[in-house]
């Protein structure tokens, strides 16, 4: 696994050039900073005296690095302490170029001018944020043509990635961290990472967020040099699965669900087909998605015949 990471890094390393420009923010004098998580702080870790961009065509998509889903932690050893773990907010992936924000998709997010009106003017990445379990609320606000200022002070811009700065994770994080903390801005702030030491407190991490509805974690190996793109660097891992299917057909529900949505019968990407029952609040079997509308569905594992096992609805999936 070692020999993988190390020849994986090399070739991270001599892709693209790099230009020696150093960040107006790297300039200044740069202080030791612990992480801060559950009140708990970790090891100082001191700041680069400098963190270069790297070369990218203005013209070419987002810089996103994109996370691959884990199934098991154990697959992370023996190089389980090289990572850091943050907590996976339900929130919209964002991304600030130093002029706008954008939608995963590339769509512009009409946020108001107050709210980015201070922020750098290098990139930045994170998610949009209301609080756990305020997904749909937030969706819809950061989805409105005309922003509603009351709706965005409910919201934070979480960040947890420097895009196209060289430099390992850890270094990025510490450097952006510096940043966020002189520009003071109430409703700028990053997601705390915490080091992982072993899988039993990955493992007792995941459950106590599960414990609190929270998503799940983000794994980040604490070495890699950033790079856009689906990453062999960065996992997500949830207390369960998702994924997403299409609505072919609604059914009439029964007794206490007379004249609402019973469920929904849906199609997998693979053409595989089965009914979604539950998961779904009063409002929504009132309102149930049209056919044809993509929906996340959770579930725990998969049945002999390829179907998911335990299939609850999460929410109506938008692309972006």
């Amino acid at each position: 696994m070692e020999l993988y990471k190390n020849k994986c890094l090399s070739e991270l390393n001599t892709q693209g050039k790099v230009r020696r420009q150093f960040l107006c923010c790297a300039l200044l004098p740069l202080n030791f900073f612990s992480v801060m998580t559950n009140g708990q702080a970790h090891d100082a870790i001191e700041m680069p005296a400098e963190l270069p961009s790297v070369d990218r065509d203005s013209s070419s998509t987002l810089a996103l690095v994109l996370p691959q889903t884990l199934s098991d932690v154990r697959q992370l050893e023996p190089n389980i302490a090289d990572y850091l773990m943050s907590e996976k907010l339900d929130g919209v992936r964002a991304y600030w170029d130093g002029k706008q924000l954008y939608f995963r998709s590339g769509r512009v997010i009409a946020a108001p001018t107050w709210f980015t009106e201070k922020f750098p003017a290098h990139p930045l990445d994170g998610e949009l944020w209301m609080g756990r379990g305020q997904f749909e609320r937030l969706s819809g606000a950061v989805r409105r043509q005309q922003a509603n200022d009351d709706e965005w002070r409910q919201i934070q811009y979480c960040l947890f990635e420097y895009p196209l700065v060289t430099g390992d994770f850890r270094q990025r994080f510490m450097a952006l961290q510096n940043i966020v903390q002189k520009l003071a801005i109430p409703w700028l702030r990053m997601i705390p990472q915490e080091p992982v030491k072993s899988v039993a407190q990955l493992e007792a991490k995941l459950k106590q967020l599960s414990l609190q509805k929270a998503e799940g974690l983000v794994l980040h190996y604490a070495k890699a040099e950033f790079q856009a793109g689906r990453s062999a660097f960065v996992y997500k891992l949830k207390p369960q699965h998702d994924a997403e299917a299409k609505v072919i057909a609604i059914q009439a529900g029964q007794g206490k669900y007379h004249g609402m949505m019973g469920a929904l019968l849906l199609e997998t990407p693979e053409g595989k087909h089965f009914k979604l029952g539950t998961g779904f609040d009063d409002e929504m079997r009132k309102n149930p998605p049209e056919v044809g509308t993509l929906i996340t569905y959770r579930y725990r594992d998969w049945t002999a015949n390829g179907l998911p096992k335990f299939a609850s609805f999460v929410r109506v999936y938008h692309p972006e």
